[in-house]
């Protein structure tokens, strides 16, 4: 008898998330992406106390969409307000969010197509939207008016994409990436008010970071995943060229930006180390031979002046140019004063004396940042590592070209994540990895003291922006039992407040990191779900996530939910090549060393069954992108350990992945898995479909029709392979995704029919 489909939680399946927040030059708004309606756009949400302001200009047809008896102007101070989740009413997962003072979010009207990020233009007049049509990768770039009014393209290359980095602080001028059908990026400044645009920088695996206020000075970033590098480039008369920075450094740099005179870099690296950091990089004006000097002019100030906020590797965010920051727990220029954060030495971070040199050294023995030298006006002391993980000092010294580098924040035991500056560079608020959870702390970059932040309300915040005064960081966050949210955080006090977003769901599951030990020695991590109520060894998922250098980490999954539902628990592992354990750990995949993250895979699968968790006879595999091809690879290298296996967007041969990706994927892939000329026998040695004659287990193949990253080909093949062979192999296509699955009604399918697929192999009775 045929079990009946599991039947998916409708809390999760139908929780709505809020991404990508982007503030309002005068703090009254905050601008984020959200699915809310059935569709990711564009929403526009009043901030608490700023509502009036936030709302001022807006026609009449967007009322506010205040809730009933709500006075949208109302502002003040409710019961629990300036804490996470205490300005919202309780809700269920269909409820209209609505703050408790009585305003709500209302959304601007961007067209049918999937909206990915937004971003608010430093005069407020305008947006700048990331669409992606079809729910494809070929993206566009539209600008609109936060009114509604005014909506039209201005980046669509033909057969490419295209995507914003950030709005330069002059007028509405934003930097613009446009990727062609042959793989050649140009950066482009495009006048988001009249449409002109001018080509600054053009070349293959290119990515513009930042250009400077004035438009003489770009940051670009070359090179492919793993060994992206980043260089200054002057424009116009008399300038020096392009000039590498870091470059006898190995390692990555992923993010920067410039200070708007663009003398200084501010690079998110881990160049010439194991962990990301934050390094400030000057132009040195002497000859190369010149001794290591200080990293702004004056004695005494920071390296300030930065037009662009926040950080996160391979997010797009904005800048903005406007007034000097506030500075936490002292009287900013608006003349109200900001209280200082409980608990700690002098206020915060704005410490100095005395005070300062004890958070130093807290700071070094709980291996945080240290001192700098900045204030001294010379980067001082040489970094070093020594027992422990302990840290002291900082890096300087003249590259080759003459520029030198300085450690503004660097740990031994977490990676930097993300980080956002102040507009005038004076504070930096850094977002930590910690073992998959965010932490944050705010660097003074002119003295090097780290005051660690109040812990979050979340676990992992995945984009960070800062308001145009420099006193509130804006940010999405998430939790297992949370889908993503604007949280925002008052440097001031330390204070966070939800902003718009669903709420915490009740009954979800508990994230649990264990540890354990691979087949040759190395330590990996993952997350543990435990099905509820389950006595003795139960069913378990596998679960790879992408990448392969993504990473794992507590955030909110409506599969994982449901798979708990039906009594299936998940093991979430970060296998050798994911982020976030170290440069060497991320590398410890590439080309041949793959078989190693192959057998990885299995040693998940013995951990659960040596932990007593597992039925070893009930165990399945799935992941995505590289962790679909991943899941493949398991599959035919250990034939009878898992009982099925679901392939989502995966690679299944290289050679034809190699054919049919994108041109700047296949070569931006070649440090990875190999050239796909010069390593043949490596890649078809790694191809999964060159080895189904050994496939046993049931096939799940799942993809998105619209997928240019891992073209639709590669599951069709792996599909005709398996039935070819007989093994009993269905086939799920979204005709209107790509590469992920945006539309949330095709995420209820997606989840119902795993959920259905794996009760049917792990829970219902076999003959």
């Amino acid at each position: 008898m045929a079990l009946p489909p599991a039947l998916p939680s409708p809390e999760s399946l139908d929780a709505w998330g809020c991404w990508n927040p982007s503030p309002a030059p005068d703090h009254g708004s905050v601008a984020y992406v959200s699915d809310r309606d059935g569709r990711p756009r564009v929403w526009i949400q009043p901030l608490p106390g700023h509502a009036a302001a936030g709302r001022a200009g807006l026609p009449a047809r967007h009322p506010g969409r205040a809730g009933a008896g709500a006075d949208p102007g109302a502002s003040g101070s409710g019961p629990g307000s300036g804490v996470t989740g205490a300005g919202f009413e309780p809700m269920g997962a269909d409820a209209e969010p609505r703050l408790a003072r009585g305003v709500s979010a209302w959304p601007v009207e961007t067209g049918p197509e999937p909206v990915c990020d937004v971003s608010w233009a430093p005069t407020g007049a305008r947006l700048a939207v990331l669409v992606a049509p079809g729910g494809g990768e070929h993206t566009q770039v539209w600008t609109v008016r936060p009114d509604g009014d005014d909506l039209r393209p201005l980046a669509m290359p033909p057969g490419g994409s295209a995507s914003f980095v950030r709005w330069t602080g002059r007028g509405e001028v934003l930097l613009v990436a446009e990727t062609s059908a042959s793989g050649v990026t140009e950066a482009v400044l495009v006048d988001a008010a009249t449409g002109g645009r001018e080509v600054v920088a053009a070349g293959p695996l290119l990515r513009p970071a930042a250009v400077s206020r004035d438009h003489a000075t770009l940051l670009l970033r070359r090179g492919p995943r793993g060994a992206r590098r980043m260089s200054l480039a002057g424009r116009g008369p008399g300038s020096d060229g392009e000039r590498p920075l870091l470059a006898d450094l190995p390692g990555s740099t992923d993010y920067g930006i410039l200070s708007p005179d663009g003398e200084t870099a501010y690079l998110l690296s881990d160049a010439g180390r194991d962990r990301p950091a934050l390094l400030a990089v000057r132009r040195v004006t002497g000859s190369a031979g010149t001794a290591a000097r200080r990293v702004e002019g004056s004695a005494g100030t920071a390296v300030r002046g930065v037009e662009g906020f926040s950080g996160a590797a391979a997010r797009r965010v904005e800048g903005f140019s406007g007034t000097a920051a506030r500075r936490p727990g002292v009287t900013p220029p608006d003349g109200r004063h900001r209280p200082a954060w409980p608990g700690l030495p002098g206020g915060g971070p704005q410490s100095y004396g005395a005070a300062a040199g004890r958070e130093h050294a807290v700071a070094a023995e709980r291996g945080e940042a240290v001192p700098t030298g900045l204030e001294h006006g010379v980067p001082t002391g040489s970094e070093h590592g020594v027992p422990g993980g302990r840290r002291h000092g900082v890096a300087a010294g003249p590259e080759p070209d003459g520029r030198e580098h300085v450690v503004l924040a660097g740990r031994d035991d977490a990676e930097l994540d993300q980080f956002a500056l102040t507009p005038d560079g004076r504070w930096a608020v850094l977002v930590w990895n910690e073992h998959g959870r965010s932490a944050l702390a705010v660097l003074d970059t002119g003295t090097g003291a780290v005051t660690p932040l109040p812990p979050l309300p979340a676990d992992v915040v995945t984009s960070i922006r800062m308001s145009l005064d420099g006193a509130t960081a804006v940010m999405a966050a998430e939790s297992p039992d949370q889908p993503s949210h604007v949280l925002l955080c008052d440097l001031a006090t330390g204070r966070y407040e939800e902003v718009a977003g669903l709420g915490r769901l009740a009954h979800a599951p508990r994230a649990e990191l264990i540890e354990f030990t691979a087949h040759d020695g190395l330590d990996l991590a993952a997350w543990l779900y435990r099905p509820p109520a389950v006595q003795g060894p139960a069913p378990y998922l596998v679960y790879l996530h992408g990448g392969p250098e993504d990473q794992e980490r507590p955030t909110f999954n409506p599969l994982y939910h449901n798979l708990l539902a039906a009594g299936i628990g998940v093991l979430a592992p970060n296998v050798r090549g994911s982020s976030g354990h170290g440069r060497a750990f991320r590398e410890a995949d590439d080309r041949e060393l793959r078989f190693h993250a192959i057998e990885d895979v299995a040693d998940c699968a013995a951990e659960l069954v040596r932990l007593g968790l597992a039925d070893p006879g009930r165990l399945a595999c799935m992941g995505w992108s590289y962790g679909g091809y991943l899941t493949l690879a398991a599959l035919v290298a250990h034939p009878r350990l898992f009982r099925t296996g679901i392939d989502v967007c995966g690679m299944s041969d290289f050679e034809s992945f190699y054919a049919r990706t994108e041109p700047w994927i296949a070569a931006a892939a070649v440090g990875e898995y190999g050239h796909p000329e010069q390593d043949r026998d490596l890649l078809r040695a790694l191809s999964p479909l060159r080895r189904f004659d050994r496939l046993e287990a049931p096939l799940l193949v799942v993809h998105g029709v619209h997928d240019t990253n891992v073209p639709v080909h590669e599951a069709e093949q792996a599909v005709r392979a398996a039935r070819a062979r007989g093994v009993v192999c269905e086939e799920l296509l979204f005709p209107d995704e790509g590469h992920e699955i945006r539309r949330p009604a095709n995420r209820a399918v997606f989840v119902g029919r795993v959920v259905d697929w794996l009760t049917h192999h792990l829970v219902a009775p076999h003959h």
